[in-house]
């Protein structure tokens, strides 16, 4: 168990890794934002749609309302003329009527108060939406100018590696040179000093001999002008 838990944590640390390395704080940002967008969409809608009901009681209302009037009237013209019962059955459906409105105007009002409620809240929510929105756009801008900067810096950071690694290689080309200078020279003058023999030059051999046949001539005819002076 404890090498399983291990190679878990193992696992959890490369995935978080990777996933940190793959997010990328503007998306996320404008994400929140959408987010935010759509509750404040929903609020809009809330809004709308007790208003829409508000007013649909209202006409509800207004509509008893003419029919309340339309009984009070009914049952004026019954008892002018002499009929109560027609002016009862006016009233008792007038006062059915004016039940109903009450009621509605209970609705009315929790509505009202429902609405007002919604509107307060979506101008909260969309003050902070737009201070959000703000916010997010600051961040986002200062995010790509780091991230610009990150690259600038890597960038002189390479070239300053390659830079270095050319003058190492430059210096190790001249280090070479020097030394196969210095390895050509010695062996010039080993050659010089008859140290060491060059077996490739057949033709300097023959010279040699050459010349050494010349120098003796020389000698030998100098030798026998000089018998010749003291001899005279």
């Amino acid at each position: 168990m404890g090498l399983l838990n291990r190679m878990g944590t193992v696992v959890k640390a490369k995935m978080n890794k990777l996933v940190d390395k793959m997010e990328d704080p503007r998306e996320t940002l404008d994400y929140s934002y959408q987010k935010q967008l759509e509750l404040l969409q929903n609020v809009k809608r809330g809004v709308a749609e007790v208003t829409t009901s508000k007013k649909r009681l209202e006409l509800q209302k207004a509509k008893l309302n003419l029919n309340i009037d339309k009984l009070s009237g009914q049952a004026r013209d019954a008892v002018k003329a002499g009929r109560e019962d027609l002016a009862r059955i006016a009233l008792e459906r007038k006062n059915g009527l004016m039940s109903q409105v009450q009621s509605l105007d209970q609705q009315i009002d929790d509505l009202n108060k429902e609405q007002e409620k919604l509107q307060a809240t979506e101008r909260r929510l969309s003050a902070k939406v737009e201070s959000f929105r703000t916010k997010k756009e600051t961040i986002k801008a200062q995010y790509s100018a780091a991230e610009a900067q990150v690259k600038i810096t890597e960038s002189i950071t390479g070239i300053s590696e390659e830079m270095a690694d050319v003058g190492l290689a430059v210096q190790r080309a001249e280090e070479k040179t020097e030394d196969m200078k210095a390895r050509s020279a010695a062996l010039d003058e080993l050659l010089e000093a008859g140290t060491l023999e060059d077996f490739t030059g057949g033709d300097d051999d023959i010279e040699k001999e050459l010349a050494k046949i010349s120098a003796t001539s020389n000698i030998e005819s100098e030798l026998e002008s000089l018998k010749e002076e003291v001899g005279k």
